[in-house]
């Protein structure tokens, strides 16, 4: 597949600056332990992310109506040449970026580019194999992947036809065609599978029975689930299980899967809930466990970290766990998200 190149630099009057600042963050991620393969070095070294924030929003304080963040925008078309030296710097920041506002409540943003880069590795693809993204965003993603695989071996989904439009927009503008497809994240995408690989860039409350029967058998499924990341192999369409990555993730709930369920903290003393892996626990045991039950496990387990918790689907049952999946600490997951 063609690698190189997909853009007409007469086209991108940011594109010199863009190369620049694009070279920065690699080095950036690179110096912070990411981007060791060179598959995926090469993506973020030659995908111009600035195609795909044309515009975001930085937060500029508290609104005086409602108390409601105030978003000031930054775009590439501004007339101060200022405010379009932030936006480009803003777009290469190993940081998330606003994408979507509506009435002052973030609805949508860009990844980090760095925890980008750890979940893009921990997919562990091979060249010819097959991708589904759940959430579309913007449209970088799935760039990377296109990059990485070629356009025919990804598929982009996303429930809203403004986002799905959105992205394919960025997507052509950086010279890539991957499917993009507008439905519904739970229920897959049947008319492009069988998968290798599914990534989802949204948090789920379990892991939905569709994907698991688009996946080929030894696919790998990488999800947001609890503020983490699990990583799960499939061994057909009603078993997986697998162990969630050390990092830290916080993602916006996958559309019609319900806000995620308010986390208990009664009875606790504050430190403790200072502690990111603390945290954790308590989200992946919420409505099962008593927060103070949950600190007598923590600290009587040596505060473990999100390594050493799985995640085991086994046909209808699903339930996440800590060191073994048949082990004392086991916590069902729900409410179950079905698909079809």
């Amino acid at each position: 597949m063609d690698r190189g190149d997909r853009t007409d630099p007469g086209a991108d009057p940011y594109a010199m600056a863009a190369d620049a600042a694009r070279a920065g963050l690699v080095r950036e991620i690179a110096a912070g332990g990411g981007l060791t393969d060179p598959g995926w070095r090469a993506a973020f070294e030659e995908v111009p992310r600035h195609l795909f924030v044309p515009y975001f929003y930085e937060a500029g304080g508290e609104g005086e109506a409602r108390g409601a963040a105030v978003y000031a925008r930054l775009w590439r078309d501004d007339r101060d040449p200022l405010r379009r030296a932030r936006w480009l710097a803003g777009a290469y920041a190993d940081a998330p970026l606003a994408t979507r506002v509506r009435d002052g409540e973030l609805i949508s943003s860009s990844s980090q580019p760095s925890l980008m880069a750890r979940m893009l590795h921990a997919l562990q693809v091979r060249d010819g194999e097959r991708v589904l993204e759940i959430g579309a965003g913007t449209g970088y993603n799935a760039a990377l992947l296109a990059h990485r695989l070629g356009d025919a071996q990804v598929t982009t989904l996303d429930l809203d036809p403004e986002i799905t439009e959105t992205a394919r927009n960025h997507l052509a503008a950086a010279g890539f065609r991957p499917a993009v497809v507008t439905g519904d994240g739970a229920r897959g995408c049947p008319s492009r599978a069988p998968y290798d690989r599914i990534i989802a860039t949204c948090a789920v409350p379990s892991v939905p029975q569709a994907w698991l029967g688009q996946c080929r058998p030894g696919a790998l499924i990488l999800t947001p689930l609890a503020t983490g990341l699990i990583a799960l192999r499939v061994a057909d369409a009603r078993h997986a299980e697998g162990r969630f990555l050390a990092t830290p993730a916080y993602f916006v709930p996958l559309r019609g899967s319900g806000p995620p369920p308010s986390v208990p903290t009664h009875g606790l003393p504050s430190r403790p809930l200072l502690d990111d892996s603390f945290r954790f626990l308590l989200n992946v045991a919420t409505g099962h466990m008593e927060p103070v039950e949950a600190l007598a496990l923590w600290e009587h387990e040596g505060r473990p970290g999100r390594e050493r918790y799985g995640v085991t689907v086994r046909g209808e049952r699903q339930w996440a766990w800590l060191d073994d999946p048949e082990g004392a600490y086991a916590w069902p997951l729900g409410p179950a998200v079905v698909g079809a």
